[in-house]
């Protein structure tokens, strides 16, 4: 009889213990559907120490610019024009070239073919070389250049002065581009982070003693950035060759990577591709703004607009590179359920990292524009430009994470399509029909790029849904020039 009581009330006590435990596990699914905790967790990691590296590395060519523009405002037209030229021609095309190993490295980590992450960077550091010998030849006649692109003559001069000693700076940042790489397929992003602080402090005290303390003035600031550059190679490099976890990604220098060099330039050439049809869209805006009637505050206005979107996109980079680590990483490993996981992640906190920028940028639009003048007409001006920012911050970061991942996956050539339709064929022809024929001015422009920004991740949405999710085939016997889907 007790024996029956007992299972009675066991009987009774089971059914409201499995409601609660299946009540908590239906809580735990929604939240997991609203956002995988754990993948979050990793994915801030990694992207707040990018995100210093990459603001860090940005501010020593800042630097030289601001020591130079202090010696008069031919020498702040002259750095500020060269510092555009430079990005424009030689370093964002130097950051898109480093984007083959984003794919190469991140899924032969994933795959654990771990000797091929070092084959692979020197194949990248070859190609960069090699191209930088190119630039740097356009470099050295900027001048004519820009004269030729209706810039004025002693401010074209003063440019091409500052850009000559910026040449050998070129060949630094395209290693060091490739070094980053290497080490962020590694989840290595703390240490870089270090790295890339010491040599922005020390280059504060290059560039005033080049400046201020010897005779070269002006030259000297671009020669303080070439220097505080290849400062920077050095160091990542002694970190890589004397650490030891490094042992069998970095086995020394070896004859093989010219068997990839091929290999890597097919992923390297549309990775440039894409990263620099992006840049110049931005400055045939600046361009753009020049040729209108009130052209000193259009391109005022326009510059500011630019220069704040470089800014918010530089604070979400961070999930772009983590996009690209994870997925690549993970596709390599073989796990596509979780490379998609982390690409859902990633666009959910791109999309609140944005979110908080565009809430200080409304709150706070009148003191970010006080930095750039003190023209209450541009200041009021700005400030009827901020909804329009916003729109374009937020189309900007979710395509920022979206180009991650198709870097880390490999679809470089598909997303440099996809920049070539959305910017050149619809953006900036919306931007000229709106800014010069509606006369809408510097708004008409923006509103043109934010159609083309938003065309873009809405385009580049479409084809990560639908595009087949599938490793490289990386392996060391693998004979074929081009890295194949498997």
């Amino acid at each position: 009889m007790d024996n029956m009581l007992a299972n009675t009330n066991l009987e009774r006590k089971t059914p409201s213990m499995e409601v609660g435990h299946g009540e908590e596990e239906t809580k735990k699914r929604w939240w997991q559907k609203v956002l995988d905790v754990e993948e979050a967790k990793k994915q801030i990691l990694f992207s707040l120490p990018m995100i210093l590296t990459n603001v860090f590395y940005y501010l020593i060519t800042l630097v030289s610019v601001m020591f130079a523009g202090h010696l008069g405002e031919l020498e702040l037209a002259g750095a500020t024009l060269a510092n555009s030229w430079a990005t424009v021609t030689g370093f964002a095309f130097m950051v898109g070239l480093s984007g083959a190993l984003e794919t190469l490295c991140g899924q032969g980590f994933g795959a654990k073919l771990y000797r091929m992450l070092g084959i692979y960077l020197q194949a990248s550091c070859i190609i960069s070389f090699l191209f930088s010998i190119i630039i740097s030849i356009i470099w050295f006649y900027t001048e004519p250049i820009l004269i030729l692109l209706h810039q004025d003559t002693s401010i074209a001069k003063t440019a091409s002065l500052y850009m000559r000693f910026l040449i050998p700076g070129l060949f630094a940042y395209g290693f060091l581009q490739n070094i980053l790489r290497f080490l962020q397929a590694q989840s290595v992003v703390m240490p870089i982070a270090v790295f890339s602080l010491i040599p922005l402090i020390i280059h504060i005290g290059i560039a005033y003693a080049l400046v201020h303390l010897t005779g070269l003035g002006f030259t000297g600031a671009s020669l303080a950035t070439s220097i505080s550059l290849w400062l920077s190679v050095i160091i990542l490099v002694m970190y890589v060759v004397r650490t030891k976890k490094f042992n069998r990604t970095w086995e020394g220098f070896s004859l093989d990577s010219f068997h990839y060099i091929f290999t890597n330039l097919k992923l390297a050439l549309p990775s440039a591709a894409m990263v620099c049809l992006e840049y110049w869209a931005f400055e045939i805006l600046v361009f753009l703004a020049g040729l209108m009637q009130n052209s000193e505050t259009t391109t005022s206005l326009i510059a500011m607009c630019v220069n704040t979107e470089t800014v918010a996109y530089m604070i979400t980079y961070g999930l772009s590179a983590a996009a690209s680590t994870r997925v690549s990483n993970e596709l390599g490993a073989g796990n596509t359920n979780r490379a998609k996981s982390a690409m859902a992640v990633a666009i959910k906190l791109s999309v609140l990292l944005a979110l908080t920028v565009v809430l200080a940028l409304g709150f706070g639009h009148n003191i970010w524009a006080g930095f750039f003048s003190n023209s209450n007409e541009i200041i009021r001006e700005f400030s009827s430009m901020t909804p329009l920012l916003a729109i374009s911050i937020i189309s900007d970061s979710v395509q920022g994470v979206l180009s991650g991942v198709a870097r880390g996956s490999g679809w470089q050539h598909l997303v440099v399509y996809v920049n070539l339709a959305t910017f050149y064929c619809i953006g900036v022809p919306i931007a000229g029909l709106l800014g010069f024929t509606l006369k809408l001015q510097a708004k008409g422009l923006w509103i043109g790029l934010i159609c083309g920004l938003s065309c873009q991740a809405v385009t580049l949405l479409l084809v990560t849904l639908r595009r087949t999710w599938a490793k490289l085939d990386l392996s060391e016997n693998n004979t074929n020039e081009y890295p194949v889907l498997v």
